[in-house]
């Protein structure tokens, strides 16, 4: 069991989100966010996959734990961006 899995934020969102929060973008092109999954919220960056063109949410294991998230599943999350 790997230590972090990672999320694709859909190709629409990710579109907007490029194009809103380039001012709010931080190393490597990450932006700050507070990602909440079922009742786990947590504070994260998201960054974008240069191959698929998309944010990337990381999912630690503790928070796969908690909602019970196995590799392979399908999830929905809310990204709050945070400002900096």
């Amino acid at each position: 069991m790997a230590a972090w899995h990672f999320v694709n934020v859909d190709k629409k969102q990710s579109a907007k989100l490029k194009e809103k929060y380039t001012e709010a973008k931080r190393g490597f092109g990450s932006i700050p966010v507070t990602a909440t999954i079922g009742k786990t919220s947590w504070k994260t960056s998201i960054f974008q996959d240069k191959q698929s063109g998309t944010y990337l949410l990381p999912l630690k294991v503790k928070v796969r734990a908690a909602e019970g998230i196995a590799a392979g599943d399908t999830i929905t999350f809310t990204l709050d961006i945070i400002a900096i």
